[in-house]
């Protein structure tokens, strides 16, 4: 009795543990996951979940499932990932391979973990090959090098974001030079019509003192006529004879 209390405890905490644990992966691979390939080959299912989207430099995680429909024996299992550098060039991003192992009615699950390299961006290519054989109606079936490709994670495109940030600052900095340069021109603009108005007070100052100056010489001229004439009276005066009394 107390073998079965024992045996039900343990039994309910490794229940308990595997739901917390599958509830914690469940959670993990649900923030930025999809599923991208879920396809069925004769005799065996193929799902494939990857990380949605990522960028250059930064990881990519796949998750693989296979699970069997019938007795199947695998000799070679591959998954192969692609990117493209600079959006053109295919480069190997990583792989997943496994060798001769039986799949009788059960499923088996990989997970590779792959850094992108830098340049890399846009969608990225796996490619599945399968050699296996399974058996199907009663018949063996060998199926050599099955093949299936599909585009999964997104790499963001590092480069355009790059060239967009500088372009929004030149914008930005042009934006900057264009209103320094209005402010600098509407600064001109005062200065010119100062400087107008200036030359233009200069031009009377220089008439009134022209003016001023012709006034200076008729008044001296006039000052030296009112003294010659005076000298001219008094000398008349002394030079008149006397009268004899």
């Amino acid at each position: 009795m107390k073998r079965l209390a024992k045996f039900s405890l343990i039994l309910i905490v490794f229940t308990l543990t595997l739901t917390m644990v599958f509830k914690v992966r469940a959670e993990v691979e649900g923030e930025n996951v999809k599923t991208f390939f879920d396809s069925e080959m004769p005799g065996i299912k193929i799902q494939a979940n990857a990380t949605a989207e990522t960028r250059p430099t930064e990881n990519l995680t796949v998750w693989l499932r296979l699970v069997s429909q019938t007795n199947v024996f695998v000799e070679l299992f591959r998954l192969d990932v692609y990117g493209f550098q600079n959006g053109t060039a295919k480069v190997s991003i990583g792989n997943i391979s496994d060798y001769n192992f039986p799949l009788n009615g059960t499923a088996k699950e990989y997970n590779g973990t792959f850094p992108v390299p830098d340049g890399v961006w846009g969608v990225t290519f796996a490619e599945i090959t399968l050699t296996y054989s399974a058996s199907l109606g009663g018949l063996e079936l060998r199926f050599p090098n099955a093949t299936s490709g599909f585009y999964m994670t997104h790499v963001e495109n590092t480069f355009l974001e790059n060239l967009e940030g500088q372009l929004k600052g030149l914008n930005e900095s042009y934006n900057q030079l264009n209103g320094t340069y209005n402010n600098l021109t509407g600064e001109y603009l005062q200065l010119n019509q100062t400087f107008v108005q200036l030359q233009q007070n200069y031009t009377t100052l220089q008439g009134s003192m022209n003016e001023l100056d012709n006034t200076r010489r008729v008044a001296v001229i006039l000052a030296i006529t009112t003294v010659f004439f005076v000298a001219t009276t008094i000398f008349m005066v002394m030079r008149r004879p006397r009268e004899s009394w």
